[in-house]
């Protein structure tokens, strides 16, 4: 077996299973957790480059005042998606979370067209429809539209999009990200720690879970880079199903959130379209690969 997909399953369910986690520091405010995320994240990544000896990537970065714009522009828009998958896992919307992470590569295709100027193929029009159509049938028989779903797999498009045009690779790319974010979030920390709220209401046990928050925000990223250079990216993308997938069957099947014969309407509109949307672009690569 290809060692990539090994490594991209293992990114993928260290993702998938994240609600666990953060349901586990559910007494944790959410600011805090993205702030103690942010900051083990830079520590662990810090230690990574340090053993590595990759400080020249970094160094060079930080002289570049495009690049450090491009970063602190992703370590927003990162944060912020960061907060809200929190906010969602805390409050028992861990499905409509899993819907942001469904939709996301379709949103990205309109990113494409919106900003890049790409051209949308007959099926990936008909994908979009699917989807557009799931999406305003969960609107429709909920009452109001699935905003968490929505701006989760929004944020995330534009933090792709961000990443595509920075020259920084996924390791220093991170340690830039954190390395701003940090100013803010170390502050954060330090007041949160010397007025004692974390610990009285979760007891010092607490603690290393939140550290570890930095490895499990690396780790899958590691992991992901390493299989992308590996695998095709067709397999890539149908792989990245798995997450979703995965955050789905804890939302109902652990955490006993709602799934009715109406919100699978709308969730088999959207696997619909994202069935339509894998099968071209897996036959988009194959006929590329033939004429190659």
């Amino acid at each position: 077996m290809n060692p990539g997909v090994l490594q991209a399953a293992a990114a993928f369910v260290l993702w998938g299973l994240m609600p666990l986690y953060f349901q586990h520091v559910a007494s944790v405010a959410p600011m805090e957790v993205v702030a103690h995320r942010a900051v083990w994240a830079l520590v662990f990544v810090l230690a990574l480059l340090a053993w590595r000896g990759h400080w020249a990537g970094l160094h060079q970065a930080l002289r570049r005042p495009r690049v450090v714009a491009l970063a602190a522009a992703s370590a927003a828009i990162l944060s912020l998606n960061w907060l809200l998958y929190v906010v969602a896992v805390q409050n028992g919307r861990v499905v409509e979370a899993s819907l942001g992470y469904f939709i996301n590569p379709l949103v990205n295709v309109l990113v494409g067209v919106a900003v890049l100027g790409e051209r949308l193929r007959r099926a990936q029009w008909v994908a979009v429809g699917l989807a557009a159509a799931g999406v305003l049938w969960l609107s429709w028989t909920a009452g109001t539209p699935p905003w968490i779903a929505l701006v989760l797999a929004v944020s995330f498009s534009i933090y792709g999009l961000l990443r595509k045009t920075s020259t920084l690779g996924p390791l220093e790319g991170l340690a830039l990200e954190t390395l701003l974010v940090a100013p803010v979030a170390l502050p954060l920390l330090l007041w949160w720690s010397f007025s004692g709220d974390t610990v009285r209401n979760s007891g010092w046990a607490i603690v290393p879970w939140l550290v570890m928050l930095g490895p499990l925000t690396a780790l899958p990223l590691m992991l992901f880079a390493s299989a992308a250079r590996r695998l095709q990216l067709a397999t890539v993308g149908l792989m990245q199903y798995i997450s979703p997938t995965l955050q789905l069957l804890t939302g109902v099947l652990l955490f006993g959130e709602a799934f009715d014969a109406q919100r699978a309407v709308g969730f088999a509109l959207i696997w619909s379209a994202l069935a339509v949307y894998s099968a071209h672009a897996w036959h988009a690569h194959r006929r590329a690969r033939a004429a190659v």
